[in-house]
């Protein structure tokens, strides 16, 4: 995180919404960004009484570009059957309001889920900012840190999907590979070196999982020749062997294999971070902290640095 930091403090300061600006922990976190002049915060809720120096309240019932959001919105979304009245009544969720924020180039990204699922706060992203150009797959990672520096970049790596998709076709691993390796690319400062785990390249025909792994290993190579992918069983081997970017053939290992390094390993645990949106928003806990906000808010300021 120190790195990152650094990285947000030389580049021009972003501009990161937070929906649930009326909740202590962003507060705190917001408040603490702006006095180290890392970001400009803007929190969406009612300006207290009394507010720290440096922040912007925005009310979505009261600001005069809440229409501008809407018929944004009603534009991404009325070929799904949207009215202008359900646009007008979604805009002015502060969810909502702050991806609309973004997709509007009026913030560089978004922070949010302090009180609310991750569904709900993937779901206002995919619809008010949408996939990158390209992009058919929006996916999660996080970022681990190790204490033993030899493996991966100096004990960093990047686990994807332990956040988002179930049970990911071939075409959709494929595409949260490529997505991962340009977060290694972004966040890591690294070269990706990636690994599909629970791949085979022999008798693949009687294991779907691993037929669906292989299948996206050739797809990979065949949209990305030059990046450096592999595949492999075994998560151990694969870190031994130099890879930092690790992809799991489900949510279900992504979420085992992340928690057991983490507890069983002493390692940190930053996220799960969202990859492959056309503009950066991310996801919180909701038993997050005010040094989690901070954090996340400063990866996503990173992931900003990345946009054109």
């Amino acid at each position: 995180m120190a790195g990152q930091v650094e990285r947000v403090r030389r580049g021009k300061r972003k501009r990161i919404v937070f929906p649930e600006g009326e909740d202590p922990r962003i507060y705190v976190a917001a408040a603490r960004l702006a006095r180290e002049r890392l970001l400009e915060p803007i929190l969406i809720g009612r300006k207290p009484a009394q507010a720290d120096a440096g922040l912007t309240f925005i009310d979505p019932e009261t600001s005069p570009e809440t229409p501008r959001y809407a018929a944004l919105y009603l534009k991404r979304r009325a070929g799904r059957g949207v009215s202008e009245r359900e646009a007008a009544r979604i805009a002015r969720r502060p969810l909502y309001f702050a991806a609309l924020m973004v997709a509007a180039g009026d913030a560089d990204g978004t922070v949010g889920g302090a009180t609310t699922s991750t569904a709900e706060t993937v779901r206002a992203a995919l619809h008010s900012i949408g996939a990158a150009p390209a992009v058919r797959t929006v996916s999660g990672f996080f970022i681990m840190a190790a204490h033993q520096r030899q493996f991966g970049h100096n004990g960093l790596f990047v686990f994807s999907d332990c956040a988002v998709l179930v049970t990911p076709s071939a075409a959709e691993l494929a595409d949260i590979a490529i997505a991962a390796a340009a977060s290694t690319r972004t966040l890591l400062e690294a070269e990706p070196a990636v690994t599909m785990l629970g791949c085979s390249l022999e008798a693949v025909a009687d294991d779907r999982a691993a037929e669906t792994v292989s299948a996206a290993l050739e797809t990979i190579r065949a949209r990305e020749p030059k990046l450096r992918v592999e595949c492999g069983v075994d998560a151990a081997a694969a870190v031994a062997g130099g890879a930092n970017t690790l992809i799991f053939p489900n949510l279900n290992s992504g979420n085992i294999c992340y928690k057991l390094v983490e507890r069983f390993g002493d390692a940190a645990a930053m996220g799960p971070f969202l990859q492959g949106l056309a503009k950066p928003a991310n996801d919180l806990s909701r038993a997050c902290t005010a040094q989690d906000v901070y954090s996340v808010a400063i990866v996503t300021a990173s992931q900003a640095e990345e946009q054109p």
